[in-house]
């Protein structure tokens, strides 16, 4: 979930190629990123409300690239009697969600990205959600995150996942680069954060269409992969095992 933070605050694991962020800046996290992405607010309860209706007493679910933990910390009030499980590869993103589900019923599954998850646990998972954490990686990292996810779910599991997306043409990108910087502008972000953000596109995060979204779930093994939402450049999937 931590693409929104300004380029100062990433720098590359050579090792893995993993986004790492730096501890001190994760309280900002929560206060830029609603004025970074459209609907943010709305994304997590899309979200919330599509799994209540669809698997509305999942035991286990776990929360891939957690960030500061305020997806689970709503999750938490809709589904008490749930164990929650959080990972992701930020030291500092870990100790913010601490403080965030203070209370909550959840398990550090560990400090690493989703594609090394099925080696650190042997658990399997009701619901999986990945929320803007997988458009850091290059192709090849980004399936074996996907394909993580599917090994990890139960049998008939549920996989939600909210990512940015990549338009069909250059026109498409060019203009919806311009909307969403708009978007940014009235939200109150400086023009040259704008500016320095959307240059980003291609270079430091690599958004893929929809249609390679959808064959990616299904390559993975997923049965079933659908659109749930779609608005700006992010879009809400689901799949199923």
């Amino acid at each position: 979930m931590s693409w929104v933070w300004e380029k100062i605050v990433w720098f590359t694991n050579q090792t893995s190629g993993t986004p790492v962020h730096k501890p001190d800046n994760a309280d900002r996290y929560d206060r830029q990123i609603r004025m970074t992405i459209p609907h943010y607010d709305n994304i997590h309860e899309e979200i919330l409300n599509f799994v209540k209706v669809q698997y509305p007493n999942p035991k286990t679910w776990l929360d891939t690239g957690c960030g500061t933990g305020s997806f689970i910390r709503k999750a938490q009030d809709i589904f008490p009697d749930t164990e929650f499980f959080i990972a992701d590869p930020s030291e500092g993103m870990i100790k913010k969600a601490s403080l965030t589900l203070d209370g909550c019923r959840y398990s550090l599954l560990g400090r690493c990205g989703t594609a090394d998850l099925p080696a650190i646990t042997k658990s399997r998972f009701d619901v999986i959600t990945a929320i803007q954490c997988h458009h850091y990686l290059q192709p090849e990292k980004r399936i074996a995150a996907v394909h993580a996810c599917y090994s990890l779910l139960d049998g008939n599991g549920l996989f939600v996942t909210s990512e940015n997306i990549r338009p069909f043409s250059d026109e498409g990108i060019a203009r919806s680069l311009s909307y969403w910087g708009a978007f940014q502008r009235q939200a109150g972000r400086r023009m040259d954060e704008v500016r320095d953000h959307l240059s980003r596109f291609d270079h430091e995060y690599f958004p893929i269409t929809v249609t390679d979204h959808l064959q990616a779930f299904h390559d993975s093994g997923f049965s079933i992969a659908e659109i749930l939402w779609l608005s700006y450049l992010q879009g809400v999937f689901w799949c199923r095992k």
